[in-house]
Formats: structure tokens, sequence, C-alpha cells
């Protein structure tokens, strides 16, 4: 799921920043490049790469073909701000989760969802995030693991989740039963939203590919309680493998499809 790319650093790294990325480039199995002074499309020209995982003092970001793709809790920072103040979340709605539930997130790729089911979830719950490309595994768990410009209780939860890097086809395969109350699934949408800018740069790296019904019957032999898929609203998706349709967010291009296994057989 990895595109040839290359790893390498700001103009003037400090040598743990260089330590850093000859690191990760070993662990990804990509090449580490000295940046000198060196733009990143003579990068990309010289090595033949077509991403560039850039390691910078306090952080790890892509650059893809379209922008630079980087960690930012922003989206769940104002959801988990609303939630706090007793506002509802679609998300966690569709999930039926609370304190102590355990979430498997098959679609890491920002990371909003997955720590927000965090938040909700708390110490006592557990999500698990999976995420195929290890260009997003590897900027998104840097993240969640040393973002530092946060209340303690949203950093509590950052630190909580637990990204796999896996196919979430695999990975279904090698759970329990009712191992996880809910699986959810963020798949890219067959029509996407161009509108939505921040999504741009990690397009190139993203896994395009379908849910298949073999995966919905996996994820509901591991999900307890729900298999949950957010999709394009109106999206033939939700019927073809088998979800109903949530009620709520009127305005919104997106819905939630649900499977609720205490009332149905699967």
């Amino acid at each position: 799921m990895t595109a040839d790319f290359i790893v390498t650093t700001t103009r003037k790294p400090d040598a743990a920043s260089e330590i850093f990325a000859g690191k990760l480039a070993a662990q990804l199995g990509g090449k580490f490049v000295v940046r000198e002074d060196f733009s990143f499309d003579s990068l990309k020209k010289i090595h033949g790469a077509e991403n560039i995982l850039l390691v910078k003092k306090n952080s790890v970001s892509v650059i893809t073909a379209e922008g630079e793709f980087f960690f930012h809790p922003n989206t769940a920072h104002l959801r988990i701000k609303n939630l706090r103040g007793g506002d509802g979340d679609r998300l966690i709605d569709a999930l039926k989760i609370s304190d102590g539930s355990t979430v498997l997130d098959c679609t890491l790729g920002l990371g909003s969802d997955a720590l927000v089911a965090s938040f909700i979830v708390g110490a006592r719950g557990k999500v698990v995030a999976l995420e195929v490309n290890p260009l997003i595994a590897a900027v998104v768990r840097h993240g969640l693991k040393n973002f530092s410009d946060d209340t303690p209780q949203i950093l509590e939860a950052m630190r909580r989740v637990e990204v796999v890097t896996a196919d979430c086809r695999d990975y279904l395969s090698t759970c329990a039963d009712n191992s996880f109350d809910a699986v959810y699934f963020d798949p890219m949408f067959r029509r996407p939203v161009k509108s939505s800018s921040g999504l741009n740069p990690i397009r190139p790296l993203a896994d395009s590919r379908p849910l298949t019904a073999e995966i919905i019957r996996e994820a509901c032999r591991v999900a307890r309680r729900r298999v949950v898929m957010k999709e394009h609203s109106g999206s033939a998706e939700f019927a073809r493998l088998g979800f109903t349709l949530t009620d709520g967010g009127r305005y919104s291009n997106v819905s939630f499809g649900v499977i609720d296994k205490i009332y149905r057989r699967v």
C-alpha cells in the first residue's frame, strides 16, 4: 500500500531528528536521504520517489502530490469540547459506546474518530485503530504519542489509542468472536467530497478499495454489539453492505450506517 518514498529532514536538522529519520526509514523499508538544500520536488526527481516522509524537530509529516499531510487534533478537539458541554456526537451515538467500551477502528486515517472514541471509552476502555498505509500510520502514531498542545484529558485520550499498521481484512481474521463492542469503518467515499480540502494531502496515500460483504461479515463476527460505517449521504454502499441508516445529520453530506447485532441475526 506504500508507493515509493524517501525519508528526510528539514534543511538544518538537529542530531536527534536525523537519528530518528534514519530509524523510521529502516522500520518502514524506505531510504533515508540527507536533505542538504534540496527542494522536495528535486528530491522526488533525484530519488524517483512519489512521497516524502518529513521528520521535523517535534513532528512527522508526509509530502504528497496534493500537499503536506500532518497530524493535528483540531476537529476532534472541537467534537470533544462539544461532548464535554453536553452536546452529542453523531459517531458516538451511532457506535453506542460509553466508559469502558472497546472499539476497533478499521480505518484510522486522520485519527480524529479514534481520538474521540478514546475520550469516551476512557482509561477502562480500549481503542485499536488500524491503518493499512505505513506512512499514514507513522504520522498519526507519532502525533498521538507526542502532540502536547492540548488539555490533559485529551492528551490522555491520544496516548491510549493503539495504532496498528495492518489491513483490516487480515486483522479481523485474527480476532476472536465478540472481541470488541463496536467495529467502525470510514472508507474513502465512492464519490469524494472535494470541498474537504483538509483531506486532499492524504488522498494519494489512502486505500481506495471498497469494502466487501466478506469484510462486513467478519466485522459482525468480531463486534459484540454494533458495526458502523460512515459514507457519503445517499451512497448505495449502505444498502449493498446491509447497513441501516441512523437518524440525524439533516444538513450533513455524510451519514452513518449501523448493523446492530442485538436486533439482527448475522
